[in-house]
């Protein structure tokens, strides 16, 4: 048995290469050349104008949400979701564009925050869930890695007795 680790098919003709007349580090290596200093972005005036609109727009709308509810209920809290996820739509698009400030992004995590913060007592079920896919949905779109656990969980009513409906 072979213990010397080595291959059969390697062959080593021996000797070493002699670097007596080489000298070492004599010359520097070269240094790459410094890149140009970008010019700093600076936005037009309509972005700037459109965040700033989509900042009031989002600063608003734990508000109007409160506001839909007192005023008409669980239904306005449903009208409210659809006009929530055509703003979603508008600041995906922003984004998409690479026109979207930090301090938009900010405010909209924030509001996200404060809409399940509110106290909705909303008892049709499908109107929570669609109101916590339409946050969730922006919260995916701004910070996709981070995963959040506060959204209400859904009250499904059980029967007295629901264990009759289990397979046995």
């Amino acid at each position: 048995m072979d213990f010397t680790a080595k291959n059969a098919e390697h062959v080593d003709f021996g000797g070493e290469v002699d670097y007596s007349g080489h000298q070492w580090f004599q010359e520097p290596p070269p240094r790459p050349e410094p890149q140009p200093v970008a010019e700093p972005y600076i936005p037009e005036q309509s972005v700037i104008m459109q965040n700033e609109a989509f900042g009031f727009a989002l600063g608003a709308a734990p508000n109007v949400l409160y506001g839909r509810y007192k005023q008409y209920g669980q239904l306005g809290v449903l009208a409210w979701c659809s006009e929530f996820g055509e703003l979603i739509d508008s600041l995906k698009e922003l984004g998409f564009r690479g026109n979207m400030f930090v301090t938009t992004r900010t405010q909209a995590l924030r509001t996200c925050e404060e809409i399940l913060k509110l106290k909705l007592d909303i008892e049709m079920q499908i109107i929570l869930m669609y109101l916590s896919s339409q946050v969730a949905r922006l919260r995916r779109f701004l910070d996709g890695e981070r995963q959040w656990d506060d959204y209400p969980a859904p009250k499904f009513p059980l029967p007295l007795d629901y264990r009759q409906f289990s397979p046995s």
